[in-house]
């Protein structure tokens, strides 16, 4: 009795049904935090370095000013290329699975069943969803590509929107740790200037972590540790260049 009521609830276009289940979309949120994180990180190692090897400010701010430019242009673009190259491999993953469609059917079938099987369908049930969605190419592809390689439509249009978003989270990070130079004297610039950059990155991460999954203050400490690691390996490459004292 439950089987027929199930059977009876089927869609009658599970086709349809199945080609038009929204997938999530990429928010900003990945943009921002790779953007940001990335020109934070970069910068502040760079200005550490060039603290750690010259007593000039000009240079400091110079050497930061010159290293987010360029971060958050290299950001973008990376942003940007890898938006398009996801794109095309996504085209080219449909394109496959139409050939195996085609040149292998009963094989595709078969894998249809395995994922129908998996969400709860067997017997009559199960037989009817597969044969639905198989009068149905475009749904076939849709459910393959969802559901056994793990792919996402890729719009070309958020290439720019995505290149955009980076660069700009790019430089606002770079300009965190920068601030307290332009405030303060070189070597009292210095911890001011981890301590931002420290606070800025677990603050980060516990907010990525609230708003995904994680525990927001070990996310938090896990990304101002590694950020905060990483640019002092600028500052020790700086120490081992830096000028001798003038007498």
């Amino acid at each position: 009795m439950t089987g027929e009521l199930h059977v009876e609830t089927l869609p009658t276009k599970l086709g349809e049904a199945v080609r038009n289940i929204e997938a999530h979309p990429k928010t900003s949120l990945s943009d921002i935090i790779l953007g940001g994180q990335d020109g934070l990180v970069n910068v502040l190692g760079v200005i550490l370095g060039v603290a750690a090897a010259s007593n000039d400010p000009r240079i400091v701010i110079a050497g930061g000013l010159a290293a987010t430019f360029a971060e958050s242009i290299s950001m973008g673009a990376v942003a940007y290329t890898t938006t398009l190259a996801d794109r095309d491999f996504y085209l080219s993953e449909i394109e496959r699975e139409k050939r195996e469609i085609r040149d292998m059917p009963d094989l595709e079938r078969k894998e249809i069943e395995d994922i129908f099987t998996s969400w709860g369908f067997e017997g009559g049930l199960l037989d009817r969803a597969v044969e639905q969605v198989m009068k149905d190419e475009r749904a076939w592809v849709d459910v393959m590509m969802h559901n056994e390689l793990k792919l996402a439509p890729v719009d070309s249009r958020r290439a720019l929107r995505s290149a955009f978003v980076v660069g700009v989270a790019a430089v606002v990070g770079s300009l965190i740790p920068l601030l307290p130079f332009l405030l303060l004297p070189i070597k009292t610039a210095i911890l001011p200037s981890i301590g931002i950059a420290a606070l800025t990155l677990f603050l980060v991460g516990a907010y990525k972590a609230r708003t995904t999954v994680g525990h927001p203050g070990r996310s938090g400490l896990q990304m101002a540790v590694i950020g905060t690691v990483s640019a002092l390996a600028g500052y020790l490459v700086g120490a081992l260049f830096s000028a001798p004292p003038t007498l």
